[in-house]
């Protein structure tokens, strides 16, 4: 018999009964569980769980969120229910390094990120022939102080015409307003070097080699109006010598850049991180 995947996720102040009323509910259903994740924040009394399930035909969305009704008025929870079935879109930002974007494009390509790239927008024609060869439209909106509020309207349109469930800053090298950041809070995630804020600006890399750091890193996070302080999502490091030069750091950091930025892709788009005020849950 055929049946459809869900995801369920759901959080909640912490009381007994949670995970029984949610599972007797699915249970209802004849629906299959195959992963099941929680976690109980004791600092702020809050409840996390994810949920994996398969259900049987002709069971649909509204039939398990009509079925969760009840558990989900008596616990105040705060649910989202995804079905797989429906083919995750992304909105890519890039500038002109164009690593993290290549890698992104290659675990779609071979299956391991499971979703498709609705758009590519730059500040730069740089990654024109990367979109084109792709397949995938390329959207040139240059800005400048004067026009980034204009910008920045344009970019939220092809979010929205594009119907994007997750827009991810690949080395986009512009920092959004707090409007859009607050605008699409939680839609957004951005990877840096995890030298922040200890060497800003220009050059990272160059100016971490002149202080002959042992470590270098990436982080990869959901975007707020705070710079670079949104909510972490993953993060990597690798031990550096003084044996290497900027050049050295620079392609080392573009390795783990990449890796971590399409690690926290693919967390985001199999529903396995939860906002927790300023933090994150990461169910792997």
């Amino acid at each position: 018999m055929s049946s459809a995947n869900f995801v369920l996720t759901l959080s909640c102040a912490d009381r007994p009964g949670i995970v029984a009323a949610v599972t007797t509910e699915l249970a209802a259903l004849d629906a299959n569980i195959a992963e099941s994740n929680q976690f109980w924040d004791r600092e702020t009394g809050r409840f996390f769980m994810r949920l994996a399930f398969a259900a049987p035909a002709g069971v649909t969305s509204e039939t398990i969120e009509r079925a969760l009704k009840s558990p989900i008025e008596r616990f105040s929870m705060k649910t989202t229910l995804v079905a797989e079935s429906r083919r995750k879109r992304i909105v890519i930002l890039v500038s002109k390094f164009d690593h993290t974007l290549l890698h992104l494009l290659y675990q779609i390509r071979v299956g391991w990120l499971d979703a498709d790239v609705a758009a590519i927008i730059s500040n730069h024609p740089d990654a024109e022939k990367i979109a084109r060869d792709a397949g995938i439209p390329f959207h040139l909106l240059p800005v400048t102080k004067d026009t980034k509020a204009a910008q920045e309207e344009q970019v939220l349109a092809i979010v929205k015409q594009s119907e994007a469930d997750i827009v991810v800053l690949a080395r986009y090298m512009q920092v959004l307003s707090d409007n859009l950041s607050t605008r699409l809070f939680g839609q957004v995630i951005n990877i840096h070097h995890s030298f922040l804020p200890s060497f800003k600006g220009a050059k990272p890399y160059h100016q971490a080699h002149e202080r002959g750091v042992k470590i270098i890193g990436a982080t990869a996070h959901y975007v707020t109006p705070d710079l670079d302080e949104g909510p972490i999502i993953e993060q990597e490091t690798a031990r550096v010598t003084h044996a290497m030069s900027p050049d050295d750091l620079v392609a080392a950091g573009r390795d783990i850049e990449s890796r971590v930025l399409a690690r926290a892709v693919k967390l985001h788009l199999e529903s396995r991180v939860m906002l927790n005020g300023k933090k994150t849950v990461v169910f792997g």
